[in-house]
């Protein structure tokens, strides 16, 4: 095993991300315990929101394990952590969850604003351009990757803000940053797989550290997450604006 931590960037980046990456999951497990509260029946909230810890805490570490066993390792196309995670996560959500009704349930509950407040976390896309800055990751797909979360992220403070404070265009601002949001994220896939091929064909840099412990949760989480949510909100605003 590798326990090692890229060293190309400070450790205490490394370490930075490890505490605080994490954090996304209580947002997603307060906003569905939020909602579960005005559930007449179903589950409890603590339950709900153990459940939830509970199973990416299990995500996480599994994920961990394979990259520290090196199951990551090498350039491929498609990438090994897409195969291994990526993939099994978004048959998870739209195969297992979407069709759930508890989910549709909690969504109905849900706060929209709750909902936005997690794409906060994209904040996190500072790490693409930091790793950049330390030679670790190619512009071509840091600069975009890295703006485009970042962005994403300011957008849903001041949509939390205008939904919060009922502001008149809240819900078409929210529509808005919602479609920019989501096919940001698309295109940090289309450009992750493109990037990975010209480093296969044409010996350009790759992006493997997105394939090493800790980075690999951001490639292991974040895409499938990010486009679940996104969808999600689509679905909340429809049900606002009928309501």
């Amino acid at each position: 095993m590798n326990f090692h931590l890229p060293t190309i960037i400070p450790n205490w980046i490394n370490f930075l991300f490890i505490l605080t990456f994490p954090m996304v999951i209580f947002l997603i497990a307060n906003t569905a315990k939020q909602a579960a509260q005005s559930l007449e029946n179903g589950p409890s909230p603590q339950k709900i929101w153990w459940v939830i810890i509970g199973f990416y805490a299990l995500y996480f570490g599994y994920t961990s394990f394979l990259a520290v066993n090196g199951s990551f390792s090498g350039n491929s196309l498609p990438p090994k952590v897409l195969v291994f995670t990526t993939l099994p996560l978004f048959v998870f959500y739209f195969g297992i969850v979407f069709r759930s009704k508890l989910y549709w349930q909690l969504l109905q509950k849900a706060k929209l604003s709750s909902l936005v407040q997690i794409h906060t976390f994209r904040l996190v896309g500072f790490i693409f351009l930091i790793a950049y800055y330390y030679g670790a990751l190619p512009a071509r797909f840091a600069i975009h990757s890295g703006l485009g979360d970042v962005l994403s992220a300011l957008g849903a403070f001041v949509m939390v803000w205008a939904i919060n404070t009922q502001k008149v265009w809240r819900y078409k601002a929210t529509l808005l940053w919602n479609i920019f949001g989501f096919w940001d994220i698309v295109l940090v896939i289309v450009s992750a797989f493109l990037t990975t091929r010209a480093s296969i064909n044409e010996g350009t840099q790759s992006i493997t550290i997105m394939g090493q412990f800790p980075y690999c949760w951001i490639a292991a989480f974040a895409p499938a997450t990010i486009i679940f949510v996104h969808i999600s909100i689509f679905k909340k605003l429809k049900m606002e604006q009928k309501g």
